[in-house]
């Protein structure tokens, strides 16, 4: 059972739920406020005067090499002299190096070079998965991290850890601050005792199907507490805790114990271990109250992790289940190529092609080892259906030799593969066309498994826990929930850091200036972007209609994740399955502005420019309106774009094609909001129904006034008519506003250094 609290509740001595009514007339509303977990964590880390206005500051840092360039890149322009706080740079993502020749390995060499020039900590490709290795190594309670990917939680051992885009680490490294307006907090509140076959992935997918699409908790910090908490091994706990993302949540954050304190010890940091806490009573902004025990083996469908459902009802409900994930399906991919999971259905059950066990979710050792008391004994089979297990870091996978549970796995028939995050964003064990793949992975956005629907591929995802795909596979891929097997047992994880020390580089504290970057031919500087002009015209370049927009739609992972240390380069892919045409519209009209910039007057190498401008100088105050002052950019309009990765090329990818803005009803998270404001852009809200479309200009004077003053702004629709909307953008700080009207991030730290070169001359 999931129950959702409609209002604010109490919590009195971390066990009784108070109601917000019968609370205050109890304890103190503004005291218990400051009662929570999160409270003394953010306070700890807050540098400002106002705990309502935050600007933290982060202990630690981390990216995988998909964002670490880019980072250091963005960084090096802006003034990089040595890394401030320890920095982790893992290889997780691009491991594979079979895209574009030496690119990816490229990379890798660049990042151990930025490690040894700047301070940094440096994991080898297949080491450790990116969240694996924080765990083991880097997460302490009362800890801070930022982590440049979405999926940067490691609150269950009492760290708030937040995923944010690139640009907010390059802000941490310049010694700046993360600036957000204090946070709602929601309890999670967690009672009873899970079932031995139930696993943390179906706790958090029932979780996430509770809360996702409501958005109970988005952009919000969710807590975890209450008695059942006790029951669940921290193996379990990080389980549950890294698809916290997938809720649309900040953070998150967990109450410590013993089971926290030995974990730490086993790792060699019982010093990083205090115990956390809500105070004797604690107000929270909502409350989700779960039921451990009522928690039943659960899958969560095609296309998100929020579309779950129970196993049993699904195999109770087959094709009432899959003709409705099929229609939903269609909505999103559209005619382009045939969405079937009813041709699944095999003598009344569902039969599946494939499963894995992977990444910071499913690749952990308690996971691993569960499934593997399942396999032992059976066999996978030998027609379609395959496993592929991942463990997430070397030091699991040692663990897991040294107990035979890896030749366990591999008699069954299952492959055995070394620490990378590719299932989870589709650069490793795609499946076949119209296969459909059951995964302890994070996500099952549309195409992130690796398919292409524009050349005719479609194959989909389903999220389920380790246990019932192990479950499955014993049972030839037919659909089963681990609870009709025998119960498992509990075995204690092992940890063993030789290989840490063996081969991850540790250069914090130890910069060497001296040190040469090493380039590969693919790593580009970022372009040159322009400041912002008091009027702009922007083409609306790209109308998505759907009801959230994901950052795969907007720049796709797999083997375009290869090229994002060359910014043209991989804007080439952007909104490649969503809307194909969208690069060609936005670099036809980008090089109008790369005219204006040369000084040359953009009407005068395109005859629609005329037309569009004269309709402008009939808006009474424009009659006399320049080309060569007024900003020509692209916009892209979705109703709530963003949901998903943390991955800043979502934006900057929009940046270098010429875009200067996104029109939204919302954004679905705080950190795509973030990216777009990092690279000048304008996250622009508007409510009503669009009026215009694809290839219609908008016109927007008095911007930087807007933005100054914080005021909505009439825009003008400029087609075969003038048509107003009014605009809004919603709260800026004032660093923001800076860096939209300088153009980006980077511009505002080269104005930044300048003066400073400057002052030193004086």
């Amino acid at each position: 059972m999931i129950k959702l609290y409609d209002e604010g509740v109490f919590l009195i001595n971390g066990t009784e739920i108070v109601d917000k009514t019968e609370g205050e007339k109890r304890y103190d509303l503004e005291k218990a406020k400051e009662g929570t977990i999160s409270f003394s964590i953010l306070k700890d880390h807050n540098t400002s005067d106002s705990m309502a206005k935050l600007r933290l500051k982060f202990d630690a840092l981390t990216s995988h090499d998909i964002t670490f360039v880019g980072i250091i890149q963005t960084s090096r322009a802006s003034g990089l002299i040595k890394f401030p706080v320890p920095y982790v740079l893992t290889n997780c993502h691009n491991s594979l190096c079979a895209v574009g020749g030496t690119i990816n390995a490229d990379d890798h060499m660049f990042g151990l070079s930025a490690a040894k020039k700047y301070g940094g900590i440096y994991v080898p490709p297949n080491i450790a998965v990116i969240h694996q290795y924080m765990r083991e190594m880097m997460a302490g309670c009362g800890k801070m991290i930022l982590g440049s990917d979405s999926h940067t939680r490691y609150g269950a051992l009492g760290t708030m850890a937040v995923g944010e885009g690139g640009g907010e680490l390059v802000k941490q490294i310049l010694s700046e601050t993360y600036d957000i307006g204090y946070p709602e907090i929601v309890a999670v509140y967690l009672d009873g005792k899970p079932h031995p076959n139930v696993g943390p992935q179906d706790i958090a997918l029932a979780i996430i199907g509770a809360v996702f699409k409501n958005g109970y908790v988005a952009n919000k910090v969710m807590e975890f507490v209450g008695p059942g908490i006790a029951n669940l091994h921290a193996d379990y706990r990080n389980g549950i805790d890294v698809m916290t993302t997938e809720t649309a949540c900040l953070s998150s954050i967990w109450k410590t114990d013993e089971i926290t304190k030995n974990f730490l010890k086993d790792h060699h940091r019982e010093d990083d271990y205090k115990e956390l806490k809500p105070n004797e009573s604690a107000y929270y902004d909502g409350m989700i109250y779960v039921d451990l025990a009522t928690i039943k083996p659960m899958i969560a469908m095609p296309f998100h992790p929020s579309n779950a459902y129970e196993i049993d009802y699904v195999n109770n409900n087959l094709r009432e289940v899959l003709e409705e994930v099929e229609a939903r399906g269609r909505e999103l991919i559209g005619d382009r190529v045939k969405f079937d999971l009813i041709s699944k259905i095999k003598d009344g059950k569902l039969q599946v092609d494939q499963g894995i066990i992977a990444g910071c979710a499913g690749g952990t050792y308690s996971s691993i080892r569960d499934a593997a008391q399942i396999l032992k004994g059976h066999s996978c089979g030998n027609d379609e259906y395959s496993l592929s297990v991942y463990p997430s870091s070397q030091p699991v996978m040692m663990a897991l030799v040294n107990e035979g549970v890896i030749s366990d796995i591999m008699a069954t028939g299952a492959t055995i593969k070394s620490a990378f995050c590719g299932p989870c964003f589709g650069a490793g064990d795609a499946p076949a066309n119209g296969a459909l793949s059951i995964r302890h992975t994070t996500r099952n956005f549309p195409n992130r498994e690796g398919s292409k629907p524009g050349n005719g591929q479609i194959s989909s995802v389903a999220l389920m826990d380790a246990r019932s795909v192990a479950a499955t596979s014993i049972n030839g891929g037919r659909l089963t929930p681990a609870t009709e097997l025998k119960e498992l047992d509990y075995s204690h994880y092992p940890f063993d850091d030789s290989v840490y020390k063996s081969r991850v580089y540790n250069g914090f504290g130890a910069a060497d200036t001296a040190k040469k970057l090493k380039y590969g031919p693919n790593i580009k500087d970022w372009p040159t972007m322009s400041a912002l002009t008091d009027n702009i015209l922007l083409e609306v370049t790209a109308l998505i209609e759907d009801p959230v927009t994901t950052t795969d739609e907007l720049i796709p992972s797999g083997e375009a994740s290869s090229y994002r240390s060359n910014p043209l380069g991989l804007a080439e892919f952007t909104l490649s399955r969503r809307d194909p045409e969208y690069v060609g519209r936005a670099k036809e009209n980008y090089k109008y502005e790369l005219e204006r910039q040369k000084g040359v007057d953009p009407q005068n190498i395109s005859s629609k420019l005329i037309k569009i401008y004269e309709r402008i100088r009939t808006l009474t105050g424009f009659e006399n309106i320049s080309a060569l002052n007024t900003e020509i950019g692209s916009v892209i309009y979705a109703i709530k774009p963003g949901d998903g990765s943390a991955r800043e090329q979502a934006a900057s990818c929009q940046r270098v094609l010429g875009g200067v803005a996104n029109i939204a009803k919302e954004y679905a998270t705080k950190r795509y909001r973030s990216n777009l404001i990092n690279w000048g852009m304008i996250p622009f809200i508007f409510k009503g129904t669009p009026k215009f479309k694809v290839g219609n200009y908008i016109f927007i004077p008095g911007i930087i006034k807007a933005i100054d003053e914080g005021t909505d702004i009439t825009a003008y629709i400029i087609g075969g008519y003038i048509k107003e909307m009014v605009l809004s953008i919603g709260e800026l700080t004032d660093e923001e506003k800076e860096i939209i009207k300088a153009g980006s991030l980077i511009n505002v730290n080269k104005k930044k250094n300048l003066m400073n070169e400057w002052n030193k001359i004086r």
